[in-house]
């Protein structure tokens, strides 16, 4: 397909990167979570979607499990793991761009997001809701559907995807590239519909996106994907934790949970508000409330009604700052306290989606674990995200995102540097989430108070009996009903299984 892109420089020297190579450490450790480490026999750093089609077909010729990686943000070992291979590295593959070919924007799987925000936003005044570090890969992003901080109030990423550029492999062993689209008369349609939500390293390797505004008019890319905010009001607030008891605990987090609930609708005037409320252990000091509003002259008013609403009769002081900026400034350097966590960082993230705030044995429950002195966890917190608002304007099976009718989506974290604690730390968060939804098997079950979870923050826990007791499977907490229908996309387009993780859509 020809674009009106094209580039006649050779973006990088391809081949095998092997251990002898001096770029083989850089690559082969690039990963977010050094929890888990890999020693491929070789990375291939791609440049074009020809020597993407080479390398899968080389991978299956010689039988060697393949994986690729855009960005490096895994929560977990699907990429660094001694299993693997061969890793495909599309990092250089970077290009934003409009296509008017698709009219639509293209977006190479190894831009980070960072890139994209950038590009769009000077390019053509647009943006894209997503995630919310700018160095997330967009290739293994937005096909796990992607939320971020804007999504309240634009929806996901993943419901602005028009195409897919993908590498698959066929029945007969042969990789080949294919285009699948939104259009409904596309006879690849179901393989774009995988890419709604299912997240990565399902159907084969991504080499581009394409995006654009459902039933956006005409062909001025000014207008093909939302304006980008023209302002963000960034706030901080924080309360010391030796002015909070469980009372005052128990009322800001039933008080958040409230505002969620309420606000949560996408004709609420607060979908414009996001915030994040991070309940560290108590070793940490503080409690604090981080977040932003991007409703223009209205946002400090916003902001103040939604401290106020989440502070009523807690009875402990808080301080707060806060800084207006633009869209890009904060799209490029987001709340750098968190997206800088450290070279040697080790995470557990556990999270779930909450249709309804959390009960009072719950809230009982995570101040207990938040307070407790048997566990010297200093790096453990709690986290509690607005969800909602134009989220939940799609139908669950519209897009493989099944989760379209949360009012929050909340988080048992750990941190930690000295891999010699790392026993410790995984018993405590794996014990605390466990205890939070005792009710439902240790897992946040889709029903009545929980959706399930989210599989850009894959949780291999979850498939796990020992932490899993509920019997609802693993892919029934981050697909619901649409698992079906990805096992039929799976059985089609990859039916040798040949991309594969602990948390995989399995082959029917």
């Amino acid at each position: 397909m020809k674009t009106q892109h094209s580039s006649h420089h050779t973006r990088v020297t391809t081949g095998k990167i092997t251990p002898a190579d001096p770029r083989y450490n850089d690559l082969a450790g690039r990963g977010f979570n050094k929890r888990f480490a890999g020693r491929p026999a070789y990375i291939r750093l791609v440049g074009s979607v020809a020597e993407v089609v080479d390398a899968v077909q080389e991978a299956v010729n010689e039988k060697l499990r393949v994986v690729v990686r855009s960005g490096g943000h895994c929560l977990e070992g699907f990429v660094s793991n001694p299993e693997v291979r061969v890793v495909i590295d599309t990092s250089l593959m970077s290009e934003v761009y409009y296509d008017a070919t698709m009219n639509a924007f293209a977006v190479e799987a190894g831009a980070t997001m960072g890139e994209v925000y950038r590009k769009l936003f000077l390019g053509w005044g647009v943006t894209i809701p997503a995630g919310e570090s700018p160095d997330i890969g967009a290739g293994g992003h937005i096909l796990g559907g992607a939320f971020g901080f804007i999504c309240r109030g634009y929806g996901l990423a993943a419901d602005y995807l028009y195409g897919v550029e993908i590498v698959v492999v066929a029945e007969t062993g042969t990789a080949r590239s294919v285009v699948a689209t939104r259009n409904p008369a596309d006879p690849n349609h179901d393989l774009w519909w995988g890419h709604t939500g299912a997240g990565g390293g399902n159907f084969g390797i991504v080499t581009r996106y394409w995006l654009r505004t459902p039933g956006a008019p005409g062909t001025d890319p000014r207008l093909l994907l939302p304006a980008a905010p023209e302002s963000v009001l960034v706030f901080r607030v924080a309360w010391n934790w030796v002015d909070i008891d469980q009372r005052a605990f128990t009322t800001l987090m039933r008080n958040f949970g409230i505002w969620c609930e309420r606000n949560s609708d996408a004709d609420s005037p607060y979908t414009g508000l996001h915030s994040m409320f991070s309940f560290w252990r108590q070793q940490y000091g503080k409690v604090e409330l981080f977040g932003l509003s991007t409703a223009g002259a209205a946002a400090t008013q916003h902001f103040e009604a939604h401290l106020a609403a989440v502070n009523d009769n807690v009875g402990a002081p808080c301080t707060h700052t806060l800084e207006k900026c633009s869209w890009l400034a904060f799209a490029t350097n987001p709340f750098p306290e968190f997206f800088n966590p450290g070279v040697d960082a080790r995470f557990k993230f556990k999270d779930a989606f909450l249709r309804k705030p959390f009960t009072d044995h719950q809230m009982a429950v995570a101040y207990d674990y938040l307070t407790r002195t048997d566990h010297d966890v200093v790096g453990g917190s709690l986290g509690l995200v607005t969800y909602g608002g134009m989220v939940n304007t799609v139908a669950q099976d519209a897009t493989a995102a099944a989760q379209r009718d949360a009012v929050l989506s909340t988080s048992c974290t750990v941190g930690w540097m000295d891999p010699q604690v790392e026993s410790c730390m995984l018993a405590w968060v794996r014990a605390f989430y466990r205890d939070l939804y005792a009710d439902t098997g240790g897992v946040p079950v889709p029903g009545e108070q929980c959706d399930g979870a989210m599989i850009n923050h894959p949780d291999t826990d979850l498939a796990d009996p020992a932490w899993n007791t509920s019997g609802v499977p693993w892919h029934t907490l981050y697909y619901k009903e649409n698992y079906g229908r990805l096992q039929q996309i799976k059985r089609r387009w990859d039916p040798h299984n040949i991309f594969h993780h602990a948390l995989s859509i399995r082959p029917v």
